[in-house]
């Protein structure tokens, strides 16, 4: 071809046969029939050599370009228009939701032949430049421009959202490039069209082509948030599968492109595109599969993989974030390298610490990290994500649950406390056996600082991937911070009783959110219209046995052995002359802790004179310092419990009140002269002005 000057493009019009065919034969994915085979040999002039009616000394001579092209799928034939993809809608486009929803399907595809973990990297990339450049020209951007200008001219949601991605790019010659890489994963194995990973991802949707029922993911729309997160609808793969496909492994590519129905130079167009090589085996020869390039290719598409262990990387253009963090200080840029840095720690920090918690001989399910660069120099160092600097005591919980060092009950600092909480797992689609008591795991220990909101319960399954935290009401407000973490499932043991009908059955009572278990219309067609009342029990079980690990035993109270105990401190005043003769109500007991605003929390048991008089009593907080005058500071606030009153900071004990009330306190941090750590607490109860009400 080269010689007779002549191309794929002359070769296909003078054989009548479609251009891509030309390549399948180049390619070796197709051998021309004896026709073509003539009508070859006589256009360029090569002698047939076997007497076969073969063709010999065609081969494709290697292009530094990529050999890929965009297919757009032609608009429908009965009208039908979508305006962008529905899947996408589900979510925001929220880093923290990408984190979510991306880590979890690569926690879901970990490579469960080896016990190592799946290392999850986030890499953000800002291109402008010659950078930039280069990167439109590897991705075809004059094939693609046409497109996204007719997508951005409709006054609609994806329109407003391409055309702010265009500005971006042109008008600030800067694109956001965000890549998931994950290793020892499955990667997208199967056939392009055919069931499998591949398919399920790039061709469809709503295909989870998920069988494992610890798997966070149910209704393959998470693969959606890929796409939202890009202002352009683009995001290309390359993938090394863990089993051969078409004798390869290495280095599969595609890209899928999801933009609006639009017409361009006269023809209409579906919506999606794909980038891959024409397919002269498919019905329609310009549709396009995956190939599998070269390293240069892959290079300039920046899509190269450190190592060839299996999994895939998914590169997402145009990368944005619409959330905004309230009171950071790395500016007002939403979407600022910095800030989109900090969001993606913080989200994997907060949603997987327990997949990246390792204890006894268990090894830790998922590595996770995050980098920055500008135009291929590093800006913000690779941050590997440690879950015990996001939630130091909850990973301790769960550390000391798989290296079985918990305790009945909490007596010492840093220890944590397990029990077993029921969850009656109903019968599935009528099927005898379903159903049975589980007993998920409960853990709990004490909070400190950097955990976040106090007195928590943090609720999983099997993949460790936080499903709820929910707040434990009803707390006497003595109780000292904690963190709990429930494990239901496969989280609670293998060996816990029905584990895996636990699974599927919490797996059915999420939405697509997986942010929460409740009523779902799955839950309802396979178990029942009342199923859900079980997690309602589930809860309320859970609530009731943190209320026994937390609460203070009574001898432990009346011991006086804690070391805030012996800082409290009961002082009595004199009653006024006028009752000397009845004994007014006094302090009995007295239980407080400092919490994390550094307030003395204070639970005071009184004793009442039984008589027929009422009385008015103001307790008064003072700090016990060394030296000098105990400092009097105010109450936040005053809460009666029971067999008393509350009034304007003062204490109401009506006539013929049962010999015993409790009053909750709170002091007001703004008043202490020095901080709570370092003064003891005296509680006097003084007999309020005006005496009997």
């Amino acid at each position: 071809m080269q010689e007779v000057g002549t191309d794929e493009t002359e070769l296909a019009y003078r054989l009548r046969v479609p251009r891509a065919l030309i390549e399948a034969w180049l390619n070796d994915r197709s051998v021309p029939n004896a026709d073509h085979s003539d009508q070859m040999r006589e256009i360029l002039g090569v002698e047939d050599e076997t007497g076969q009616g073969s063709v010999t000394g065609l081969k494709q001579v290697e292009s530094a370009e990529t050999p890929a092209v965009w297919y757009h799928r032609p608009g429908h034939d009965d009208g039908g228009r979508e305006f962008g993809n529905a899947a996408a809608f589900a979510f925001e486009a929220d880093l923290e939701v990408l984190a979510r929803e991306a880590t979890q399907n690569s926690l879901d595809e970990r490579d469960k032949r080896s016990d190592r973990p799946v290392k999850v990297r986030y890499t953000l990339h800002e291109l402008s430049g010659d950078a930039l450049a280069r990167f439109r020209a590897a991705i075809h951007w004059g094939d693609l421009q046409p497109h996204y200008e007719a997508a951005a001219a409709q006054d609609q949601k994806v329109g407003r959202v391409i055309g702010a991605g265009l500005r971006e790019m042109f008008e600030r010659d800067r694109l956001v490039l965000l890549r998931v890489d994950d290793y020892n994963a499955n990667g997208l194995t199967g056939d392009d069209y055919e069931d499998g990973r591949f398919a399920a991802v790039v061709r469809r949707q709503l295909d989870s082509r998920k069988t494992d029922v610890a798997a966070g993911g149910s209704y393959g729309l998470g693969k959606a948030t890929l796409w939202a997160t890009s202002r352009l609808g683009l995001v290309l793969m390359n993938s090394t599968l863990s089993e051969p496909h078409e004798g390869h492994t290495r280095r599969r590519l595609i890209g899928r492109l999801d933009l609006p129905w639009r017409e361009v130079d006269g023809k209409r167009f579906a919506g999606p595109a794909w980038l891959g090589r024409p397919d002269a085996e498919s019905d329609n020869t310009e549709v396009v599969r995956s190939w599998w390039a070269d390293e240069d290719t892959v290079e300039n598409l920046h899509l190269t993989r450190e190592s060839d262990e299996p999994g895939t990387s998914f590169l997402i253009v145009g990368a944005h974030d619409v959330a905004s963090l309230a009171g950071d200080d790395v500016g007002d840029d939403e979407d600022s390298l910095e800030r989109m840095h900090q969001r993606l720690v913080q989200a994997l920090g907060r949603n997987f610490w327990a997949a990246m918690t390792a204890g006894g001989d268990y090894r830790p399910l998922l590595e996770a990290s995050v980098r920055t660069l500008r135009n291929g120099v590093e800006c913000l160092e690779e941050e590997r994500v440690d879950p015990q600097v996001h939630q130091p005591a909850r990973s301790r919980a769960l550390r000391a649950f798989l290296s079985g060092t918990t305790v009945e009950r909490l007596t010492e600092a840093g220890q944590v406390a397990l029990a077993t909480v029921p969850l009656k797992v109903p019968e599935r689609d009528g099927l005898a056996g379903t159903a049975g008591e589980h007993r998920a795991v409960l853990l709990v220990t004490e909070a400190t600082d950097s955990d976040g909101k106090i007195n928590q319960v943090t609720a999983m399954r099997g993949n460790r991937m936080t499903v709820k935290t929910s707040w434990v009401p009803g707390l006497p407000v003595g109780t000292n911070p904690f963190q709990a973490v429930l494990l239901v499932g496969r989280a609670a043991g293998d060996d816990a009783p029905f584990a895996a009908e636990a699974e599927e059955f919490l797996r059915c009572s999420e939405p697509p959110e997986h942010n929460k278990w409740g009523q779902t219309e799955e839950l309802r067609m396979r178990y029942s219209p009342s199923a859900h009342r079980r997690v309602t029990a589930l809860t309320s079980e859970t609530n009731r046995a943190v209320h026994s690990l937390v609460a203070i035993p009574k001898e432990k109270k009346q011991s006086g052995t804690s070391k805030v105990r012996k800082r409290l401190k009961i002082a009595h005043k004199p009653t006024n002359k006028v009752r000397a003769t009845v004994a007014p109500p006094k302090l009995d007991d007295l239980n407080a802790v400092i919490n994390v605003s550094g307030a003395w929390q204070v639970t005071a048991e009184v004793k009442v004179p039984h008589g027929t008089e009422s009385w008015r009593m103001s307790p008064v907080a003072k700090l016990e310092v060394r030296s000098g005058s105990r400092p009097v500071v105010k109450w936040a606030e005053l809460v009666a419990v029971s067999n008393c009153e509350v009034t304007e900071g003062v204490l109401l004990f009506p006539a013929g009140t049962t010999r015993r009330a409790v009053f909750r306190g709170v002091t007001d941090v703004s008043t202490h002269p020095v901080r709570a750590a370092l003064t003891g607490l005296v509680v006097e109860l003084q007999e309020s002005k005006g005496g009997g009400a």
